[in-house]
């Protein structure tokens, strides 16, 4: 099955991903595009065998602008290979499944093109990420707490305070019972008053 495995990312999914424009290396497919660099990795279970391969693909993108964001807590230090939007492919594709299999018994051809389907549709939606601004609204609308404290910066930064007011009132709808909510709190408090506010 291993052999199966390499088959497939040489024949289908390689291929795929150089039309797109994308890089290889080892099992990641990266591309860089202004100030984002978009990134599948396709990442095999440790419990594999040789007559059974199970993988699962992770999706992300790395943005330059949220990075010197985050530089700014970490007294000037950049995170250069920091994802700033993550996810597994069935969270961005609703017909993907969580994880592809390859048995003896299964059909290459309908698992490939299947495969292929799912990285196309992947691929378009991570290109619909075109900025920081993308990826902040992302969260924001799922009201997560993943990326919060670089949303705020951003949204001040950019003088939306109306709306970085109005996430804060979203969080603390969402998470301000739970008891880590006052270190969250703490934390926002303080980025808000690095802008004056």
């Amino acid at each position: 099955m291993q052999e199966l495995f390499k088959k497939i990312i040489n024949t289908d999914v390689k291929p795929l991903f150089a039309k797109h424009g994308y890089s290889k290396k080892d099992l990641n497919f990266y591309k860089e595009d202004d100030n984002l660099i978009y990134k599948f990795n396709v990442q095999k279970s440790k419990y594999n065998s040789s007559r059974h391969v199970q993988f699962y693909i992770n999706c992300s993108v790395h943005s330059t602008e949220l990075a010197e964001l985050q530089s700014v807590a970490l007294s000037g230090a950049i995170l250069e290979n920091k994802s700033h939007f993550t996810c597994r492919i069935e969270e961005i594709v609703p017909s993907a499944p969580d994880h592809y299999s390859l048995t003896p018994d299964v059909d290459q051809d309908a698992l490939s093109k299947e495969l292929v389907s799912h990285l196309e549709e992947g691929i378009s939606f991570l290109h619909s990420l075109t900025g920081a601004r993308d990826i902040v609204h992302y969260y924001m609308a799922k009201t997560a707490l993943h990326l919060s404290e670089e949303t705020f910066r951003f949204l001040l930064q950019a003088g939306d305070t109306e709306e970085a007011k109005y996430y804060l009132q979203q969080l603390h709808a969402k998470y301000g019972a739970e008891k880590l909510w006052t270190i969250f709190e703490k934390k926002y408090a303080a980025i808000f008053a690095e802008y004056g506010l």
